[in-house]
């Protein structure tokens, strides 16, 4: 039990930071979106809120174990705004791809997480509780979408190496 409660609390740790990372992400291109995606901002205004309520649940259950936040915590804040930022700049369309290419990566892990943690009723709910909204988050980008084009291929491939990385590093500091 040891071994999964570790676990369990790695998982926690990189989830929360991840959220610090995409309230991040969403507070970048809310400030480019101002010039670049004006009808964006309504829903990046809701994505946001949804992703501060997520960050308070993994915080929350940090809390309730007497677990610190991860060390990737301000790494994520940062690169998540430089993210938002970036992107934001190139507009509605390079703002709904990173959306697609994060939240489906996220949305892999947390699937995978809910399994490995099967026995941890407190993480799975914690868990659970956010996935129709990165869902949402998901598909609603995905419906703003129009043909990416190599650009967007290769955005989208770079967003997804870095998810990875991030969650990656995240679980090994």
């Amino acid at each position: 039990m040891m071994v999964a409660t570790n676990l369990a609390g790695r998982i926690l740790k990189v989830n929360h930071a991840g959220e610090h990372g995409a309230v991040s992400i969403y507070s970048g291109q809310i400030f480019m979106a101002r010039f670049t995606a004006k009808l964006l901002l309504p829903e990046l205004l809701t994505f946001r809120a949804h992703e501060e309520n997520h960050r308070a649940t993994f915080h929350n259950e940090l809390r309730r174990r007497g677990l610190k936040r991860c060390k990737s915590y301000w790494l994520c804040a940062a690169g998540g705004y430089v993210l938002g930022i970036g992107t934001g700049l190139f507009g509605a369309n390079a703002i709904s791809l990173t959306t697609v290419a994060v939240e489906r990566t996220v949305l892999r892990h947390l699937r995978h997480q809910t399994e490995l943690l099967a026995d941890d009723a407190d993480a799975i709910s914690a868990i659970s509780s956010i996935l129709s909204e990165e869902q949402e988050h998901h598909d609603a980008a995905e419906n703003h979408n129009r043909t990416p084009g190599v650009f967007g291929q290769m955005l989208s491939s770079a967003l997804a190496g870095a998810t990875e990385s991030v969650i990656w590093l995240g679980m090994r500091i």
